[in-house]
């Protein structure tokens, strides 16, 4: 069974910066794409990032160079380190993958920035 889990939300002031991991299980991680999505009360889910298996990653505009996402294979972890946080950057942020076209994705972790 594919089990993810986001950890390292928090509460930080504008400007700021947090580390979110994604801890997996019950998959090939190295073998995986691995996503980071967003979502708040108000809105649907929006894509932040991805990241190939080889390490190449891509990014939504609205984060294009604050949000850099990595991956440790040889601990199935993932990823996404947040810099110069804005205020429309809180959101319940989780990790993802797309395995047989349904994505799984863990309960998320909760990043909220102050203004």
């Amino acid at each position: 069974q594919v089990r993810l889990g986001e950890s390292g939300g928090g509460l930080v002031p504008s400007g700021g910066s947090l580390e979110l991991s994604c801890t997996t299980s019950g998959l090939q991680f190295s073998l995986n794409t691995m996503t980071w999505y967003r979502q708040t009360p108000y809105s649907t889910r929006e894509w932040v990032g991805t990241i190939t298996p080889g390490g190449g990653a891509t990014y939504a505009d609205s984060v294009k160079g604050r949000f850099t996402i990595s991956r440790d294979n040889s601990r199935s972890t993932l990823y996404l380190q947040m810099n110069n946080l804005k205020p429309e950057d809180t959101a319940l942020y989780f990790c993802g993958v797309t395995i047989w076209g349904e994505i799984k994705r863990g309960q998320g972790t909760q990043v909220t920035v102050s203004s």
